[in-house]
């Protein structure tokens, strides 16, 4: 049996929760600011969020090669991936600056 169905339903769920769980992250540091555990969590975090995010961008991309029908479709959900990049890193940034003072 064969679906039409297009890859990178789930990339878009994972941006959504990246994006969710890092903007959770960042409030609860600039609640509770000097706070070692939650700059650590958030590092791992950053770390295990690139990897997942990664192996899923070089699917989507996979996907975007071989399948010349759906190449809209999944040009939309990696640029919804990709997206989360500068959000981090103004997140870092925010982080940074809020820890020097």
């Amino acid at each position: 049996m064969v679906t039409n169905k297009t890859p990178g339903k789930f990339s878009t769920y994972l941006a959504i929760t990246s994006f969710s769980i890092g903007t959770l992250l960042l409030a609860i540091h600039l609640c509770v600011p000097n706070n070692i555990e939650i700059l650590v969590t958030g590092f791992f975090y950053v770390i295990l969020a690139l990897l997942v995010n990664s192996i899923t961008l070089f699917h989507l991309a996979y996907h975007f090669i071989i399948n010349q029908f759906e190449r809209e479709t999944i040009a939309i959900r990696i640029l919804i991936l990709l997206a989360n990049i500068p959000i981090t890193l103004i997140y870092l940034y925010i982080i940074f600056n809020n820890n020097l003072f």
